[in-house]
């Protein structure tokens, strides 16, 4: 049945739109395809035809930091019959994709390669997601092409229906894939830095051979479109980026004592640790990086690193220093020298832009180190909002962390839209 209705489906759209059909199908089988022939690609563009709630907002001044679009953009996340509009419930994503064809065209997903040049150079990723379909969905929908890999690791406690919402999700797409090994996902613990392990494993034993590794959770979103993330990484010539600075010395204790997990959270059990088997000293940085697959192979096989990792299983926020410590070692591919002169914060290396609440402030303070959050905050962390794109978008970074569009839709909206103009402008 499911097929009949794909099949249906399909005949529709080719009478509604004619021979310019064709163009629009994968073309995989088709080596010499080139993208200049394709007659027009502005059905992909993001536009109020899409009948979004969000249209009523005036993006392009947002964009632009206009006093009086951003206001009428905080007033909207505040008021409960938009927001109710926006949402949209798990449930909604197992009927949309019983039509995989349909919910794909509709969602205006791209089907092809945008260049030769994305096609040659694939990306894998990793997605650690535990609630939040429709973020993880524009997520997907923001950073998928069909020649990059991606690996979805659900945390074992989800909800029984935001499971079953990314399965009918996933399965919509060859190239995406449910990790073989989910674990129960503990915040700070190790089994968090294990999520990420078993998709890297499943990415890097894949026929697929990308060239780099970026993992994501369910709150990030992009700030570079697939072609600019490309040539950022082919810029790296191999290298890696990842946050690696010296370890603060009110943080050592979460590496010298040992830690346990009881009834879900990890706890320390005030026993000191053995000390690290590496002659390196324990680096401080982030859970997320951009890695090669050179370092992807000796997280896999180093015997160090293994060692390492097995000696960081009783740690607290493991994540936060494994790969800020492996990106140090000799011989890791794309690594760099355990000197203070290679140390890299988070706002040099261009994994992830983080707005850290201690470290905001006004435009003319001398001790913040960027612009005040114009969202909320979780954990010290803000969650973007719409005021916060003009100054993103001037950064680095690939990616940015973190979004909700339970807090602020209009940010992810307007996000979106520019990235997906600024795609289909680079085919010009």
């Amino acid at each position: 049945m499911r097929l009949l209705k794909q099949g249906m489906f399909l005949l529709m759209v080719t009478i509604a739109l004619g021979s310019l059909w064709i163009f629009y199908l994968p073309t995989c089988s088709n080596p010499g395809w080139n993208p200049s022939s394709v007659l027009s690609y502005s059905w992909l563009e993001y536009t109020d035809s899409d009948d979004s709630p969000e249209k009523v907002c005036n993006c392009s001044g947002i964009l632009q930091g206009e006093r009086e679009a951003l206001e009428q953009a905080k007033l909207l996340t505040i008021t409960k019959d938009f927001t109710d509009s926006v949402h949209i419930p798990d449930e909604h994503y197992m009927n949309a994709t019983e039509d995989c064809s349909a919910f794909k065209l509709r969602r205006k997903y791209l089907t092809s390669p945008l260049s030769q040049e994305e096609e040659d150079f694939p990306l894998a990723y990793s997605m650690v997601v535990h609630h939040k379909v429709q973020n993880f969905e524009r997520l997907l929908r923001a950073i998928y092409t069909p020649q990059n890999i991606y690996c979805v690791h659900v945390d074992k406690n989800a909800k029984s229906s935001f499971l079953f919402a990314i399965l009918e999700i996933t399965t919509c797409f060859p190239n995406i894939f449910m990790v073989t090994q989910p674990v129960d996902v503990v915040y700070a613990a190790w089994p968090r830095v294990q999520a990420d392990l078993n998709c890297m494993a499943d990415l890097y034993n894949s026929s697929t051979k990308w060239k780099y590794f970026i993992n994501l959770c369910g709150q990030d979103f992009p700030l570079k479109t697939n072609l600019e993330i490309v040539r950022t990484l082919r810029s790296l010539s191999g290298r890696n980026s990842i946050n690696s600075e010296e370890m603060p010395a009110g943080l050592m204790r979460r590496v010298r004592n040992a830690h346990k997990i009881i009834d879900g959270r990890i706890q320390d059990t005030g026993k000191a640790k053995e000390p690290p088997p590496i002659n390196i000293p324990i680096m401080f940085g982030s859970a997320y990086i951009v890695v090669s697959r050179g370092f992807i192979r000796s997280v896999m096989e180093d015997s160090r690193v293994l060692a390492l990792m097995e000696w960081g299983k009783d740690t607290y926020s493991p994540d936060e220093f494994l790969w800020a410590t492996i990106e140090r070692m000799i011989g890791v591919p794309g690594s760099r020298r355990n000197h203070r002169k290679y140390d890299m914060s988070d706002l040099n290396a261009i994994a992830r832009l983080v707005k850290w609440q201690g470290l905001e402030g006004s435009q003319d303070s001398l001790d913040s180190a960027y612009p005040e959050c114009h969202g909320s905050h979780v954990r010290e962390v803000c969650i973007y909002g719409a005021g916060d794109l003009k100054w993103m978008l001037k950064q680095h970074h690939l990616f940015a962390n973190k979004f909700d569009i339970d807090t602020d839709p209009i940010a992810v909206y307007c996000l979106e839209k520019y990235l997906r103009k600024r795609a289909l402008s680079e085919l010009q």
